[in-house]
């Protein structure tokens, strides 16, 4: 598959009402072109695949908006919507914020979201300028996975999200 070929792959599987394959979702993956740290400053909203992981469906639970890179060393992987509608930085959630890192994954090094205080790692490629896609990796996770799959789309001209520390959602 070509990275055309997967983009609109891509755009399918994000469509799809239902379960989704992980091996799909791979395939894809394995064509997207790596992106740098630098190319992904911003806010994005988020949306997941679902592809039966114990986390489908948490985030949204938890009132999960997308994530906002402030730079490489100011990273909010949590951010959510309050009762009021109005977004934060859910810091409980995440035990922490993050930063960004080129990360070797699956033989190839491309921008990584680091947690903080948890064991985790989100690795993106790009779909295309305003979209990217992301694979949530961790310590215990074999190397096959099972993996969580999620999306980012960018939020053009966009206030960051504000912290407010100990609020959960």
């Amino acid at each position: 598959m070509d990275p055309r070929e997967a983009r609109t792959r891509f755009q399918a599987l994000r469509e799809t009402h239902g379960k989704v394959e992980a091996a799909e979702l791979d395939a894809v993956w394995a064509a997207l072109d790596t992106v740098r740290p630098e190319e992904i400053l911003g806010e994005w909203k988020g949306g997941e695949f679902d592809t039966g992981h114990p986390l489908n469906g948490m985030l949204d639970k938890a009132g999960w908006y997308g994530k906002t890179f402030t730079s490489v060393h100011d990273v909010k992987p949590l951010v959510c919507r309050d009762a009021d509608g109005e977004l934060y930085s859910n810091v409980e959630l995440g035990q922490g914020e993050a930063s960004l890192w080129t990360v070797e994954f699956r033989g190839e090094s491309t921008a990584t979201m680091v947690y903080d205080g948890r064991p985790v790692l989100d690795h993106f490629k790009r779909v295309d300028d305003n979209t990217l896609m992301g694979v949530m990796n961790g310590k215990g996770i074999p190397a096959d996975g099972p993996f969580y799959y999620f999306f980012l789309d960018r939020v053009a001209e966009a206030a960051p999200a504000g912290r407010r520390s100990g609020e959960g959602a």
